[in-house]
């Protein structure tokens, strides 16, 4: 008598819930770590206890059993503003002078000298100590929100999972019974569904012949049964299917398609654009745009600019949001010190399944969306990446239609521009153009900033995309 047993994909779906719950309850655990480290004192000045004690011990070290004045009684006392005058002299001055201290002191006191020199240098010591805690205080309040942005992208992930429908049950036949035509046996199947109808596909295979199925040719199987829809390997997944079961994951791919276009020019004399760009179309079914300008131009410029671009890209093609993403990257930069070069970043990740375009700009110039009723401009925060902490992005989110043109520019394109409202003559111009080419459009948008002056003061880049259904 055979048992009946707990089909396998029922197993792999369990443990896709129980991966949301944990990862879930790592994100409360991360922000709870936040709030206990932020319930923690601030950085400040040097206090009114600080100059009490440098004068106490300046006293003991110098003035002895000597009651000539009434210096050190007056300071004693817990309304004195002596003490506060005391510590703004210092701060102002680096150090406390004759003119500071009471005339009665100056007077009678047979050891100023002495005195004064003690107790500039215990407050100079107390300036160290102070220095030296507000340098860990910093530290600690970028741990916190590493923390918190840890803890935000966790919990993200879990609502992904969370929201992932299982609909193994409806294709599981019909992907086995496809296989076993190719001589592959599916020994565990995982269909999940999300939020914008995308699907993507978990299996565990080995080939029953004697011969071999790229990952390639796995996804061209369920192109034919799934719809119509093309489905690719994943960025992960394992590229060749032998006799031995191997893990395979394929994604779908999206209703849209996108094409692509860069115009660029440096600034005049220099050899490198200071600007940096990329265009990256992932098998999960995301495009993504993203310009960054480094500040000034030349060499130092390009290294800070490809370095946001770097970052953000690789961590988007892990599976952050955008979000998520430009807030780390701004902590890192903002770990690194690169707050004495930083660059802007114009982020646009397109969702080819839904044609939602969701965009994020730090410090980046306008970008344009030409479409059948005109041009719309997308605007948002003015300052640049790895400046201010915490930063929070602004999210712009739009719909894209078929034969749409998205086009992003840095300042120096705007910059060459005549006129106050440089967005506008931009804006009027793209409205002239027609749904040509995307890197026909870059150019001649690149072309028309040129055209002004002799001279270009900075560099200039235009990125052009446009996006069609399939």
């Amino acid at each position: 008598m055979l048992l009946k047993q707990k089909p396998v994909c029922q197993d792999m779906a369990d443990v896709n819930v129980y991966t949301a719950n944990r990862l879930s309850e790592m994100a409360a655990s991360l922000g709870q770590l936040a709030r206990a480290f932020s319930d923690e004192e601030e950085e400040g000045r040097l206090s009114k206890e600080d100059a009490k004690m440098a004068m106490q011990t300046a006293a003991s070290m110098v003035c002895g059993d000597c009651g000539r004045c009434s210096l050190p009684s007056d300071c004693e006392k817990e309304d004195s503003y002596y003490l506060y005058y005391l510590l703004r002299a210092f701060e102002q001055n680096g150090k406390i002078r004759d003119e500071d201290m009471p005339r009665l002191f100056l007077e009678t006191c047979g050891r100023k000298d002495a005195y004064m020199r003690q107790l500039n240098r215990n407050l100079g010591r107390a300036t160290m100590n102070l220095t030296w805690k507000n340098r860990f205080l910093e530290s600690r309040d970028a741990v916190i929100v590493q923390f918190r942005e840890l803890a935000l992208i966790l919990e993200e992930f879990s609502h992904q999972m969370e929201k992932a429908a299982d609909v193994t049950g409806t294709w599981a036949e019909t992907i086995r019974r496809a296989f076993r035509w190719k001589k592959a046996a599916v020994d565990n199947l995982l269909v999940l569904e999300y939020e914008n109808k995308r699907k993507e596909v978990y299996l565990t295979v080995h080939m029953t012949g004697n011969t071999c199925m790229t990952a390639s040719e796995a996804a061209g199987v369920l192109t034919k049964i799934m719809g119509g829809h093309e489905w690719h390997p994943a960025r992960d997944s394992r590229s060749v299917i032998g006799r031995q079961p191997s893990v395979v994951r394929l994604v779908e791919a999206g209703s849209y398609q996108m094409l692509y276009g860069a115009a660029w020019t440096p600034k005049t004399g220099q050899e490198v654009s200071g600007d940096s760009y990329t265009f990256v179309q992932n098998p999960d079914g995301q495009a993504i745009m993203s310009l960054s300008d480094g500040m000034g131009s030349g060499q130092t410029a390009s290294r800070e600019s490809r370095k946001v671009i770097e970052l953000t890209e690789q961590l988007l093609e892990t599976g952050f949001s955008a979000r998520a993403a430009l807030k780390l990257v701004n902590t890192i930069l903002l770990l690194t010190g690169s707050e004495q070069h930083p660059a802007t970043l114009d982020l646009c990740c397109i969702d080819l399944n839904t044609g939602v375009l969701e965009a994020m700009k730090l410090g980046a110039a306008a970008a344009f969306i030409k479409n059948e009723d005109g041009v719309e401009l997308l605007q948002a925060s003015d300052v640049p990446m790895g400046v201010l902490n915490p930063i929070e992005p602004v999210l712009l989110s739009r719909k894209l239609w078929d034969d749409n043109r998205i086009v992003m520019v840095s300042d120096g394109v705007l910059d060459g521009l005549p006129g106050e409202d440089k967005e506008g003559v931009l804006k009027e111009f793209l409205e002239m153009q027609p749904f040509c080419p995307p890197k026909e459009l870059a150019g001649r948008v690149l072309e028309f900033a040129c055209s002004f002056e002799e001279e270009i003061r900075d560099d200039m880049t235009v990125l052009a995309a446009g996006i069609w259904k399939k």
